[in-house]
């Protein structure tokens, strides 16, 4: 299961920046190109107001939340696909994340050297895209090579797995060499399955960061105008952020602290906060709560998860001698406020290793082995 999401962009977008502020934890960031060489990883908790609601009504000794990865991956520069800048190093970490979250630089600072020297996001966003996308180019066309051969095999399994595979290869062929990303061909379940074990860095889900400046938080300004318009042609989403507003706030000692920061600013949650839970969707990732007097706390699953795979997020035991599932919805906890009046009111569901466990649903697993 992908738990993480990778940070990229050109030098001196922000990246390591908002990486700080993400997790709190210091990476190097200056004002040059490549000062990030190995990727930073950091594990972050995923913000759900579902969680401390909860324990309004289950008072627990501690509370855990669910969390998320992100990777702050070196910038990327024109031509890093053939190896320009630290480039096939780089693509090949972009390659082990489940996400990006691209980051774009939306805001003017003369003190800030932009690598290419002015500040355009379009050209900015189709020069990493470009790169990306050629990558994978390289490695299409190394899988069609070894296609060929496998298409003429006397093993009828890989015969057979070729002549899938082949249309496919075709068409990423042609999009990819264009510097269009994998993921606007729209391939169903079954194609992105053949094409899997690929790794292809276009097809993964992606949100694009604006970051701007604190002036242009409450209000567009023309850079995340430019990067709106991109994104709707692709399907991407847009969280617009101020890394160095948020790098601020995560220095802030206390919870109470960081909410006057933001209502003086009149927003009502972080940029991050946004960005976190957008990252921790892009993945497929949902939520489920398990609750008593000990603990509260959250599980990360993935959407179509059955009982049993779900239950096998907390220990495979779960998994492997799975009974049954006391399950209901943490909706019908903050509506009734008791266990026992949602017994009562007929939302506690006994489940089967057939139910497909829903976001926010409370679950208690009954297993032997």
């Amino acid at each position: 299961m992908s738990l993480n999401c990778g940070i990229v962009g050109l030098p001196n977008v922000g990246k390591s920046t908002l990486f700080q502020a993400i997790t709190s934890a210091p990476a190097e960031a200056a004002n040059y190109p490549f000062c990030t060489i190995e990727p930073n990883v950091g594990i972050v908790e995923v913000p759900d107001s579902r969680l401390k609601k909860i324990t309004e009504y289950i008072k627990p000794q501690k509370t855990i939340p669910t969390i998320v990865e992100f990777v702050d991956i070196a910038g990327l520069v024109r031509g890093a696909s053939k190896g320009e800048g630290l480039g096939n190093k780089f693509l090949g970490n972009i390659r082990q994340v489940g996400a990006i979250v691209h980051v774009v630089r939306c805001f003017d600072d003369d003190n800030i050297v932009h690598v290419e020297g002015s500040i355009d996001p379009a050209r900015d966003i189709d020069t990493i895209e470009t790169e990306l996308a050629y990558a994978d180019y390289e490695t299409v066309l190394t899988r069609i090579d070894k296609n060929q051969k496998h298409l003429k095999s006397q093993d009828k399994k890989a015969a057979e797995k070729a002549k899938a595979q082949q249309p496919l290869l075709e068409k990423l062929s042609d999009v990819l060499g264009a510097g269009k990303a994998a993921r606007t061909l729209g391939f169903d379940e079954e194609e992105l399955e053949i094409v899997k074990d690929l790794h292809l860095i276009t097809l993964k889900k992606q949100v694009y960061c604006c970051n701007v400046d604190e002036d242009s938080i409450n209000s567009e300004n023309e850079y995340v105008k430019q990067v709106k318009e991109i994104a709707k042609g692709n399907g991407s989403e847009v969280v617009v952020i101020s890394a160095q507003m948020e790098a601020e706030i995560s220095k802030l000692d206390s919870a109470e602290e960081k909410a006057e920061f933001l209502s003086d600013l009149g927003l009502e949650e972080s940029g991050l906060d946004k960005l976190i839970r957008t990252g921790y969707n892009l993945l497929n990732l949902k939520t489920y709560f398990t609750a008593g007097e000990k603990e509260v706390r959250a599980w990360t699953f993935k959407e179509g998860y059955t009982a049993p795979q779900a239950a096998g997020v907390i220990h495979t035991d779960f998994e492997r001698g799975f009974i049954k599932a006391e399950v209901y919805h943490c909706e019908d906890l903050f509506k009734f406020k008791t266990e026992q009046a949602i017994k009562e009111n007929g939302k506690l569901k006994i489940e089967g290793k057939e139910y497909i466990v829903k976001d926010g649903d409370v679950c208690h697993f009954r297993f032997n082995v």
